[in-house]
């Protein structure tokens, strides 16, 4: 086994701060695009995740995804960390086998947060953390287990995924479409304005996860080298080009940029290039994140049209966007970007795209299933849907008795208008 590296394992614990940093960037990327009565609750149901699954993983939750067990689920001999010391393991053989756990153990927190932004102004706050705790160790360890863990069933189909496409944005994706079926729609969705009440928080919100997002990818190589570079580059190049993607799209049907379509494109490509950062050239990165962009644009008009209430469109943004960077990872992937990966369908091996289709699925079907069993047994325990007339209040004072903004009603008095970048309608008339 390789010794030590104090350079790799610097890089390994800074990523793991800037993953930490995406949380509290989510919080005020969600937090802004909500109505000020429910902005505290919002954020919060990010900020909780760093509480309740930061425990859980180290009580069981590393030892689930990673410990050596069945192709399905990993065994329990890690639970507490026990045996997880300053020695590396098989993970990353140049970094103490805690770093490792406290990098994977930052996926796992941001990961269910993710969802909240399906459910928000509508969920019981102690059903969501019962939710979130469950959700974590009933999905989410055990496919990070299928891709990541040793003997994992995908892992051994050669399932390329470099820093979350399937395990973290196709998961919450999925679990978020299914929460918000689950759940139903706000009561007064498509009823009355919903347009952001702070596109300055979800500026720094977005900037807050892209920062960190490199910490995500680039960390992802666990360690300080060529690798780490490489998905540096792929990962901002991706997230440059659906922003401007965003930008254009947006110019074609409104001939208006929008600050939340800056926020929102960006945040896209971040999510397509996940799958792929360390596997493919910068090139690629170009392609992914436009499409990325044109999928996930394209999906949110679509759903502002029906009557799902996924409110943050989280569906359309991670489950969308993780698919198709899945996918355009067996597409473009290259042992020539890096050799430790696998050649896809432009270097001859078609079948690539048929492996990364079944991680894709099987994440599909895991968390979909998971999702709807868990908010029943949270139905029946603690409840899941707040009273109408909390719901009407706010969730701030109802759930938490507090509120965002003291003294104002910052605002409330927002006009007809569209979130998400000209993609969520709020008005009863038709978009142009």
């Amino acid at each position: 086994m390789s010794a030590i590296s104090a350079g790799d394992t610097a890089w390994v614990l800074l990523s793991a701060a800037l993953v930490l940093l995406m949380t509290v960037g989510l919080a005020f990327f969600y937090g802004g695009l909500v109505r000020p009565k429910s902005a505290l609750n919002t954020m919060l149901m990010s900020v909780v995740a760093l509480g309740a699954v930061g425990v859980l993983w180290v009580l069981v939750g590393y030892s689930l995804a990673f410990a050596p067990g069945t192709p399905w689920l990993g065994g329990v001999r890690w639970s507490l960390l026990h045996g997880v010391g300053s020695e590396p393991n098989a993970y990353a053989p140049t970094v103490p086998a805690l770093a490792h756990a406290a990098y994977q153990g930052m996926f796992a927190i941001i990961t269910p947060a993710l969802i909240s932004g399906a459910v928000v102004e509508r969920m019981r706050f102690r059903g969501y953390v019962l939710f979130i705790a469950l959700w974590v160790l009933v999905v989410y360890a055990p496919l990070a287990h299928w891709v990541w863990g040793s003997g994992g069933w995908l892992q051994r189909l050669g399932a390329l995924d470099f820093a979350g496409g399937t395990v973290v944005h196709v998961s919450a994706g999925v679990s978020a479409l299914a929460a918000a079926m689950f759940l139903g729609p706000r009561r007064d969705f498509r009823r009355a304005p919903l347009a952001p009440h702070s596109v300055p928080l979800v500026l720094l919100g977005a900037g807050l996860l892209w920062f960190g997002w490199f910490g995500f990818n680039a960390g992802s190589a666990l360690a300080a080298n060529g690798v780490a570079a490489l998905a540096f580059v792929t990962t901002n190049t991706a997230a440059a080009t659906a922003l401007v993607t965003w930008a254009v799209l947006e110019q074609l049907r409104t001939r208006k940029m929008t600050a939340v379509g800056a926020a929102t494109g960006a945040v896209v490509g971040l999510v397509g290039i996940t799958p792929a950062a360390g596997y493919v050239s910068p090139p690629a990165a170009i392609v992914i994140g436009a499409v990325c962009a044109v999928l996930s644009y394209s999906a949110m008009q679509l759903r502002a049209r029906s009557r799902l209430d996924d409110s943050l469109d989280v569906f359309s943004c991670h489950g969308l966007a993780g698919m198709m960077g899945a996918l355009l990872t067996g597409v473009f992937a290259s042992k020539l970007a890096n050799p430790a990966g696998a050649d896809g369908a432009l270097a001859g091996h078609l079948g690539q795209v048929g492996v990364q289709a079944a991680a894709v699925l099987g994440a599909a079907l895991l968390a979909a299933a998971g999702t709807v069993v868990l908010l029943t047994l949270v139905r029946f325990t603690v409840g899941v849907r707040v009273p109408m007339h909390d719901e009407i209040e706010g969730l701030d004072l109802s759930e938490h008795g507090e509120e965002a903004y003291f003294g104002g009603d910052v605002g409330s008095f927002a006009g007809p208008g569209i979130a998400l970048g000209q993609s969520v309608i709020v008005s009863h008339t038709p978009a142009p």
